[in-house]
């Protein structure tokens, strides 16, 4: 597969493309085609992973029973396909109507993904700026009084990041869905109570997210809903995910539940208001076979590539998406699922939450919770695996499990992250690199080196340093391949009879990049 990949990068040249800069100019890029994308190295990938279902399900199935849960709909995504679903429960306990992964929850504050990306879709297409103050686009926001003088205003980058200071809405937001726009105006009015000047600090806010919603309506010229239906959701296939429940078929429909005097209590679903912005934090209404198909976008965004862009945005705004850019936590002594201990540290994107733990493992995911309803995706994007899993009891935990799920599907299918394959251009200059040593004979003639190199690396220090390894290490038996950090950077290793040492460097800027900082060390012979 690598082979292939090299063969069609040595006959593709410089691609030149036009985009739209955020003023609307077209400018021009370019790209290079011998860019290497990380791969997964594994050919059973799959097949492991489908050795999981049968766990997978039994661990669903017994949260659906141990937390009181109606229903339970959930799905394994892998590589951009679904390749696991499956439904317990009733969506409607009296009619005794079963669930289906086609039946349709509300997914509540995994709404807000939509309502972000709807805003870089404008972004992209010059329509506004994310560090634009908001007030450009709510006028009423203008006359709003903030907690000190200094505070700066509330910008959109501000709602997306719940950074506006705007105080943490739960369970007050779940309750205004059906709120009109002219309501909304006369909420800001009255003026907004903040717990801290925007910019500061996060704090999750569902009126930051209907804030947005009304900037998409005003933007656009059109209903938020609409925009996203029409630019989001119809090319992602999502025919029948939508806001308003009156819209969904009556046997598609889960009914929300409250678990209260050890017997299920039905709640009264709350309509999206046609003229109204808070759906964009909490209303959508969709599938696991549809959700899905947006968990496949967001995962087709990485690793970057050259492939063609045939998404409702590009991949580099998904992934822009995915930067942790306000950080909220820090856990050292986080416990997994399985119960071991291991640290986490986690910031808020725009509309996900991201979380990166101890062994370096990256995750992209929001939940969402609504009278009657709980739910949660989660994506490893450098796994190229996501799980997601609705229920319709009020406020259902599905982060835990979610996690749960993805944790052992790593384990059993022993599951490793893509990997790097090394540039031609680190290939290059570790051969030539390894011409050099141990003597570092006429190195400084060669001009392999950046400007830097020698003052940094004295040739006296270098010499005897490499000599006195090599000669410690005996025979040299073999050269390992170049392990790449990234396309400029990378190490491998030097295998003797004695000892094995190991040589890293990185490279300069420059066209074409030279060797700018190396090191060599011993390292312990793997038994």
């Amino acid at each position: 597969m690598r082979t292939s990949f090299l063969a069609l990068a040595a006959i593709l040249a410089i691609f030149s493309c036009n985009e739209t800069d955020q003023k609307g100019t077209m400018v021009s890029t370019s790209f290079d085609s011998s860019y290497q994308p990380a791969m997964f190295t594994d050919p059973n990938r799959l097949e492991k992973i489908k050795t999981t279902f049968a766990v997978i399900d039994s661990l669903y199935k017994n949260h659906t029973t141990d937390n009181h849960l109606p229903a339970i709909s959930f799905g394994i995504v892998v590589d951009g396909e679904l390749v696991y679903k499956n439904s317990y429960g009733y969506t409607d306990i009296e009619k005794k109507t079963p669930a289906t992964t086609a039946s349709l929850f509300r997914i509540a504050s995994m709404s807000k993904s939509f309502t972000c990306m709807a805003i870089l879709k404008l972004r992209d297409e010059g329509k506004l700026n994310l560090d634009d103050p908001a007030y450009l686009y709510i006028p009423e926001l203008r006359n709003i009084k903030y907690p000190t003088a200094d505070a700066p205003h509330i910008t959109i980058r501000h709602l997306m990041t719940h950074g506006a200071g705007f105080p943490e809405d739960n369970p007050w937001g779940d309750r205004q869905l059906a709120d009109t726009d002219k309501d909304l105006m006369e909420f800001i009015g009255k003026q907004i109570s903040f717990s801290n000047p925007p910019g500061i600090a996060y704090e999750y806010s569902n009126l930051g997210f209907a804030l947005q919603g009304k900037i998409i309506t005003k933007v656009s010229g059109m209903r938020y809903q609409d925009y996203i239906k029409q630019f989001i959701l119809e090319p992602l296939g999502m025919k029948t995910t939508t806001y308003e429940y009156a819209d969904v078929a009556p046997d598609k429909l889960a009914h929300g539940y409250r678990w209260l005097n050890e017997k299920w209590n039905e709640e009264t679903l709350l309509h999206d208001t046609k003229d109204g912005s808070w759906g964009a934090m909490g209303s959508m209404i969709s599938s696991i076979d549809e959700f899905a198909a947006y968990m496949s976008f967001h995962l087709s965004a990485w690793p970057p590539n050259n492939a063609a862009e045939n998404g409702p945005v590009k991949r580099s705004s998904v992934r822009e998406m995915h930067h942790p850019w306000r950080w909220n936590g820090f856990n050292p002594n986080y416990k997994f699922p399985d119960g071991r201990n291991c640290a986490i540290t986690s910031a808020y994107c725009y509309g996900l939450g991201w979380m990166n733990d101890c062994e370096g493992r990256t995750y992209i995911a929001h939940s969402g919770g609504l009278p009657g309803f709980g739910s949660q995706w989660r994506i490893m994007p450098d796994y190229g695996i996501g799980v997601v899993a609705f229920g319709n009891r009020t406020y259902a935990p599905m982060g835990g499990i979610n996690l749960r799920v993805l944790d052992t599907l790593i384990k059993m299918a022993s599951l490793q992250p893509r990997q790097l394959a090394p540039s031609k251009i680190l290939e290059q200059r570790k051969n030539e690199l390894m011409k050099l040593l141990p003597n570092w004979t006429n190195a400084e003639q060669s001009g392999l080196f950046a400007e830097n190199f020698f003052p940094d690396y004295p040739i006296d220090i270098l010499k005897k340093q490499s000599i006195d390894l090599f000669a410690k290490a005996g025979k040299i038996i073999a050269v390992k391949e170049m392990k790449a950090e990234n396309q400029l950077r990378g190490s491998f290793i030097v295998e003797g009879t004695n000892i094995n040492m190991e040589i890293y460097f990185t490279l300069s800027p420059e066209n074409p990049p030279l060797i700018q900082e190396y090191h060599i060390r011993e390292i312990a012979k793997q038994k």
